[in-house]
């Protein structure tokens, strides 16, 4: 097959919608310019081409960008996360109520981690980040876990696909022997965490999470994280009350997926 260079101009429009998903409630242009690298007047004209698409909606009341029904029609023929979704989904509640924080299980999808489950919920640590949620893999800890534990082979793709990616936590992609240090930790440790610049772009420095994988052997199913107020837990706290039933419930799903893999 013959190989094109990549439309730049469809590639900002679709910038754009992901951020005006990702900043749901408080998507004005001022707020979509902090996210996406373009200039204003570039955003906007993004902005009224989706809205005459009909993927954008506008609050004329607060001047806030919506998506709109219409893009549920781009996830419709997607199924891959469904049967994952369904598997861990009886351990997540128990597992929230045990623990008292929430978790998420998310799969890999090209250059993000995909949310498949949750066990989020309205309180003061909710945010909108339900299945169907698309986390960049070097910014959370999901990522962050799964991008150290994978295979070597795999770990370079993803590190030569997030280099050409200027958000501030794909800067380790761009320094090999940075990134090499930093997975090794990693997996020394057994756990990731979220990476600074996205916990105060995402959750403006009032959450962060730790993140492990879902594995058997070298096969990765998924990676499950939990998501912790900062004012309520350090680092240091969180990671010693936190670690060890993460990676219990990470070998229980594991075995459950393992199960119905075979089957």
């Amino acid at each position: 097959m013959a190989s094109y260079r990549p439309v730049i101009s469809v590639l900002r429009c679709l910038d754009v919608l992901a951020a005006v998903n990702r900043l749901s409630g408080r998507a004005s242009l001022a707020e979509i310019h902090r996210v996406v690298d373009l200039d204003k007047a570039t955003i906007l004209r993004m902005l009224e081409t989706l809205t005459h698409a009909g993927y954008v909606v506008r609050d004329d009341d607060t001047r806030l960008y919506h998506a709109a029904g219409k893009t549920l029609q781009l996830s419709a023929g997607y199924r891959a996360h469904n049967a994952i979704g369904a598997a861990v989904s009886p351990r997540l509640g128990a597992f929230r109520r045990r623990i008292g924080w929430p978790s998420d299980v998310a799969i890999r999808d090209g250059d993000a981690m995909i949310v498949v489950e949750t066990s989020r919920e309205a309180g003061p640590i909710f945010v909108n980040r339900g299945p169907g949620y698309r986390a960049p893999m070097l910014a959370a800890s999901l990522g962050l876990a799964y991008t150290a534990f994978c295979g070597a082979a795999e770990r370079a793709a993803i590190l030569e696909a997030a280099a050409h990616d200027p958000a501030p936590w794909n800067d380790v992609a761009r320094d090999r022997p940075r990134a090499d240090a930093l997975f090794a930790g990693i997996r020394d440790a057994g756990y990731a965490t979220m990476n600074p610049a996205y916990m105060a772009q995402g959750y403006e420095n009032r959450i962060s999470s730790i993140g492990v994988p879902i594995r058997d052997g070298a096969t990765i199913f998924a990676c499950i994280n939990v998501l912790y107020l900062r004012s309520a837990l350090s680092a240091e706290d969180a990671a010693a009350a936190l670690v060890a039933p993460l990676q219990e419930i990470a070998a229980a799903l594991a075995a459950d997926l393992a199960r119905q893999s075979a089957a």
